[in-house]
């Protein structure tokens, strides 16, 4: 095997080698097949991905591989095709088409396959996640009374207020009357997307901007139309304009480490945002996912633009999931006026109220001496992170230039060389060992030129980092390119 040692060899040899063990039974460790084979463990990673990816495998975090069960036959059920005309006959009346797209949600949601380097998901590595706090939280809200009856249907009134205060900066701006705890983040952004506009209605949108809002306005039948972004947030002159064009009522947006450029609305910028919605009599939506993802060297943050607005223009949204686990789906909307009663009863309508125990579990977790800690510890690895990716591509990707070096959330936003196909790269990316998100899918219109997205947070560390960052040049040699021309000159977005 020493002359064998690509992938697809080694694929080869294992699944011939796979009937010696009965199903259910463990293989050789990774390192033992890096010995008897001489290969690398990156080859071995490889060469059990596929077999995976084949069904004939089957690894066990912690535990190692194993060969395969034999699946069930599928059930072949009954004649599903008289669904395909349910689901899209739209009738006259019906403002936008029905489809839900969820592609470019699933392009960074699910764990890549094993041996495959994350450098496109949103969220923390078991290793930075608060994993004993939040099982000492969750052991101590499941003790509290009542912790199993139900909540009020606004929300635990502690954690509202928890929430009240970190919105309105301690200034008292925000009261626990106008908050709402919803499942997470993105369940909140589509009750407020669902709330404040009518079906076909259109809703401005920072372009680029995060996917799951596109996908989110798209599935409540709403219009997305795109108001550029650069390094100091969106473009006042062009969200006025867009609100005239568009007859919109709601904005969307990320003033904080924005998702994917990473940029900050200046100080400069909030007051003509907030007038140009006045004068339009319109919603701004305040997606501010990232405030508890601050670098060590970010300094002292903007408030939010809720502090700032006593009117009820600013609908704003807060999670906690980002800076602790995928699973607790816990967050915050808040709106002031008639537009908080309605948010309110929607969402009483799609989901009743969050789950009790997760609430207390929640209050338990960010009122312990452990909470500020592993802010710190967060704020100090990302850093690391983001300064580890800088260099990896300053090295290896040294003519994809990178705008700016944010210093809070945990992602870089790259204008790739014109020509590139972008879906070529992404793919021939992941055959090489590393997961990047494709830029397409973070424009509501046309993109304006190819892009990449690259995670810092979910990598196990900066080795890994610059592994990964190898490992997309070595794909890029390889991808195709289309047309030609010369490299971006990686300015700001747009």
């Amino acid at each position: 095997m020493q002359h064998r040692s690509s992938v697809a060899d080694l694929a080869a040899v294992l699944r011939a080698e796979l009937e010696r063990y009965s199903p259910g039974e463990k293989l050789p460790s990774s390192r033992t097949l890096v010995d008897r084979h001489r290969v690398s463990p990156v080859t071995v990673s490889g060469a059990l991905a596929a077999l995976v990816r084949e069904g004939l495998v089957e690894t066990r975090p912690g535990a190692g591989a194993y060969r395969a069960r034999p699946r069930a036959a599928a059930h072949t059920g009954g004649d599903t095709s008289w669904q395909e005309l349910a689901l899209s006959a739209d009738t006259p009346s019906d403002p936008a088409p029905r489809a839900v797209d969820a592609g470019g949600v699933l392009a960074t949601l699910p764990e890549p396959p094993p041996g495959v380097i994350e450098l496109n998901g949103g969220y923390l590595p078991a290793a930075l996640r608060p994993e004993r706090a939040l099982a000492a939280a969750l052991a101590r809200a499941g003790r509290r009374p009542g912790a199993w009856g139900r909540p009020p249907l606004e929300g635990v009134t502690e954690l509202r207020e928890w929430f009240a205060a970190e919105i309105g900066g301690g200034t008292g701006a925000v009261s626990a009357a106008e908050v709402l705890i919803t499942a997470g983040g993105q369940s909140a952004l589509t009750t407020a997307l669902r709330g404040l506009a009518g079906p076909g209605a259109a809703v401005l949108v920072e372009s680029p901007t995060y996917p799951g809002m596109l996908a989110a306005a798209r599935a409540a039948g709403l219009r997305p139309v795109p108001v550029p972004v650069d390094r100091d947030g969106v473009r006042p002159d062009l969200l006025a304009r867009a609100f005239r064009a568009s007859g919109a009522r709601v904005f969307v947006c990320q003033p904080l480490f924005q998702n994917p450029t990473g940029a900050v609305l200046a100080a400069d910028r909030r007051g003509p945002v907030l007038a140009a919605a006045r004068a339009a009599g319109a919603f701004v939506v305040e997606d501010d996912f990232a405030r508890r993802l601050a670098h060590a060297d970010a300094g002292p943050l903007s408030g939010t633009l809720r502090a700032d607005d006593p009117d009820g223009v600013v609908v704003h949204i807060s999670s906690l999931t980002k800076a602790t686990s995928p699973s607790l789906r816990v967050g915050a909307l808040t709106a002031r006026g008639p537009a908080l009663e309605r948010l309110r009863a929607i969402q009483i309508v799609d989901s009743f109220f969050v789950p009790r125990p997760l609430q207390e579990a929640a209050l338990e977790l960010v009122g312990a001496p452990a909470w500020p800690r592993h802010l710190r510890t967060v704020a100090g690895e990302l850093t690391v992170r983001r300064d580890a990716l800088l260099t990896a591509l300053a090295r290896e990707l040294p003519d994809v230039p990178v705008p700016y070096a944010p210093r809070g959330g945990y992602q870089l936003w790259l204008r790739l060389p014109d020509g590139t196909d972008e879906a070529a790269l992404v793919a021939a990316a992941l055959r090489a060992g590393v997961a990047v998100a494709p830029g397409r899918p973070y424009f509501a219109a046309e993109a304006t030129a190819p892009y990449v997205r690259l995670s810092y947070a979910p990598a196990a560390g900066a080795a890994e980092i610059a592994e990964g960052v190898r490992r997309l040049r070595a794909a890029r040699t390889g991808a195709p390119v289309v047309g030609g021309g010369a490299a971006g000159d990686g300015g700001a977005t747009g």
